[in-house]
């Protein structure tokens, strides 16, 4: 078996299929080295958030579909722990639960519905924490979600490649695909013959010609602090293995890491003509200093001379996939005999280890509550050809900030998050 791709999504697969069948040979082939992209360089969130709303996938797929879903995700957070916890892997993993800040009245209003939204559905264990609890600037309260942890991704995938190897999986690293089809890959290195295919690029995906259109990157970039003592992190209420967000349109998404930086990240990185994925996207300085920024607003602590004037000593960015409709997948074509798995949003950090034991049950002809999830056997429209593909992707992003401008002036919810809202699964 063939498996492109060797990030998470690739990485969990093998995991999986050798725990169902220890003497199947695999292959993974990985044209940097294994966790390169998105996989080890996200923000650490092993959360229960899938790029669809519920709302959304109920609309699509019915309320039991949906609802087994978010049910399912809720369980990959711990399932994540107790795999890694298998494989011997320290990732720093520590359930702390995501706080998701209300900094302003229009926010608090979009705060109170979530909570009383996933009340309804009875699955997702959402709280809404009122103004005392929280400490960010301006907070008048927060949502808590419980289901969520702090790892640290790169130690997770890195350790999940020695794992598989020892298992004894082949890592091609430093290997081009070329092209592929039923059976047979196309590297810089040669032609890999399998009986089954698992395509996991994600991202990268738009670089191959099968998945050009399939995929769209878009960049999301972050920072990291020097640490911080504990003293610090009393202060504005943020223990160990939380992470944290607020509600504002263009996404920023932060944790303290375990030895206490921040490690803060968001969007605002525009979309390349042609789906180019280049290293000098990874570090746009005008989002740098928006996210150093937009940290400091929400924590001036960050910036007193009591804590010194915390350092940012770490920058970088990279790719995340993005569907057409923004909905993620974990498909088997038995007649091909092809997989794939991706379109995470972002959110790919705990969904890659759902479609890695998704996939490996589908690879392997079982029938369970896995295969007969909506996502399965879901296919995304493919992206617009450019210039559209350019100029809606950035027209997007440009909406979410302006977004953001129009309820801090107007005190109101946006008309223009409400007209993309559709746009973006919800």
């Amino acid at each position: 078996m063939a498996i492109v791709g060797g990030g998470l999504t690739g990485l969990w697969t093998a995991w999986y299929l050798l725990e169902r069948d220890p003497e199947l040979r695999i292959v993974v082939l990985e044209k940097d080295i294994a966790g390169f992209g998105a996989s080890g360089r996200n923000g650490g969130w092993c959360s229960a958030l899938f790029p669809r709303s519920t709302a959304s996938l109920e609309r699509e797929h019915g309320r039991d579909a949906a609802l087994a879903l978010r049910r399912a995700m809720i369980g990959t957070v711990d399932e994540v722990g107790r795999a890694a916890d298998q494989a011997g892997l320290d990732i720093d993993y520590a359930k702390g639960g995501t706080v998701v800040y209300a900094r302003s009245g229009v926010q608090l209003t979009s705060a109170r519905a979530d909570v009383e939204e996933a009340a309804g559905y009875g699955v997702d264990a959402l709280e809404l924490w009122g103004a005392e609890r929280v400490k960010a600037a301006g907070a008048l309260g927060a949502v808590f979600d419980p289901a969520c942890a702090r790892v640290h991704p790169a130690r997770l995938v890195r350790g999940l490649a020695d794992a598989v190897e020892s298992r004894g999986v082949v890592i091609r690293e430093q290997t081009e695909v070329l092209d592929y089809r039923p059976g047979r890959v196309e590297t810089d290195r040669g032609v890999v013959t399998c009986d089954r295919l698992v395509v996991a690029t994600e991202g990268y995906g738009a670089a191959l010609r099968a998945t050009r259109r399939q995929v769209l990157p878009l960049y999301s970039l972050m920072i990291a602090t020097q640490p911080l003592p504990d003293e610090f992190w009393d202060e504005i209420g943020i223990a160990h293995g939380q992470t944290f967000s607020d509600y504002r349109h263009l996404l920023v998404y932060g944790q303290r890491t375990a030895d206490n930086r921040f490690a803060f990240g968001g969007r605002g990185a525009r979309y390349h003509w042609g789906s180019a994925i280049r290293p000098e996207y990874d570090r746009v300085p005008r989002v740098f200093e928006h996210l150093h920024r937009t940290l400091s607003e929400m924590f001036p602590a960050l910036e007193s001379a009591q804590w010194g004037g915390a350092e940012v000593t770490h920058r970088w960015g990279g790719p995340i996939g993005v569907s057409r409709d923004w909905h993620a997948t974990a498909s088997y074509d038995a007649t091909k005999r092809v997989a794939w798995a991706g379109g995470y949003v972002g959110d790919g950090l705990s969904t890659t280890n759902l479609a890695g034991r998704t996939l490996a049950d589908l690879l392997t002809g079982a029938d369970t509550e896995l295969t007969r999830l909506p996502w399965v056997g879901h296919r995304s429209p493919s992206w617009e050809p450019e210039p559209l593909r350019f100029l809606g992707a950035n027209a997007g992003l440009l909406a979410m900030e302006l977004a953001d401008i129009e309820e801090r002036v107007t005190k109101r919810p946006s008309l223009i998050a409400r007209i993309m809202g559709p746009l973006v699964g919800h």
